[in-house]
């Protein structure tokens, strides 16, 4: 456990963020730094990863991965998270397998069963809330495959805030009478895939069921905000980090 606070001490006082994210061996030692937990959910053996800030108690804060699965990007965040005073938990949706490509990511999403999932996220709501290195305040956020699931967390389980990153947010107003946290939205003007008529129709069912969404718009690319991809675009990736710190703050600190 000493260790594990000790990397994330210095990630948080040492090398900048993009810098660790970008280079494999930083990140795989980042990710070494952590601690596996597992728990139950829907009656399987569910895991994730654990990274404790130097003080506690701290709000939680539950990741949910890219389509590649939980690698050592997310893994890395959930250590900079720790960083910034968060009790972090990165979850795995997809039973450990990891991909290093498109083809093997888009046969993973293709087997997650959302019953499954939403489980597994509600189990580990339930799971970091009840830690004793966590206040009562609970954040999610989430990255490609896993925005989408960041928005769920906030419409199935007690979350306080939900961050999406160029997530799939395409609910309707019915759907989203169940969420209870403000949602922070970082998109990009030239994702072929979570676009403006998805993004504007996900605010317009918003605004019909009464819901708190803050969404910004990028001149960039899907996946803009991680450093390991080709359309990593540095500026905005900073600017989204600093508004996603602003909300979170707010949202589970004040």
């Amino acid at each position: 456990m000493l260790a594990r606070r000790n990397f994330i001490k210095g990630l948080a006082a040492g090398l900048p963020l993009a810098q660790v994210l970008a280079d494999p061996k930083l990140a795989a030692a980042a990710a070494h730094g952590l601690m596996p937990v597992s728990t139950t959910a829907g009656g399987k053996t569910v895991n994730a990863v654990l990274a404790l800030p130097e003080t506690t108690p701290a709000p939680g804060v539950i990741l949910v991965h890219e389509w590649y699965g939980l690698n050592d990007y997310i893994k890395t965040m959930a250590a900079e998270f720790a960083a910034q005073g968060y009790a972090a938990l990165a979850v795995d949706l997809y039973d450990g397998k990891v991909a290093d490509n498109s083809t093997d990511a888009r046969s993973y999403i293709g087997q997650v069963k959302p019953a499954e999932a939403v489980a597994t996220l509600q189990a580990w709501a339930t799971w970091l809330e009840a830690r004793a290195e966590t206040t009562d305040k609970l954040g999610s956020v989430g990255w490609c495959f896993g925005g989408g699931w960041s928005l769920m967390a906030g419409m199935k389980a007690p979350i306080d805030a939900v961050v999406v990153y160029y997530g799939n947010v395409a609910r309707t107003a019915d759907e989203l009478g169940t969420l209870n946290a403000p949602v922070l939205g970082h998109f990009a003007t030239e994702d072929q895939w979570i676009n403006r008529p998805m993004v504007e129709q996900f605010e317009a069912a918003a605004k019909q069921a009464g819901k708190s969404v803050e969404a910004h718009w990028y001149e960039a690319q899907h996946a803009f905000a991680n450093p390991s991809g080709g359309r990593y675009d540095e500026p905005d990736a900073k600017l989204a980090w600093e508004r996603t710190m602003a909300f979170f703050d707010k949202h589970l600190k004040d």
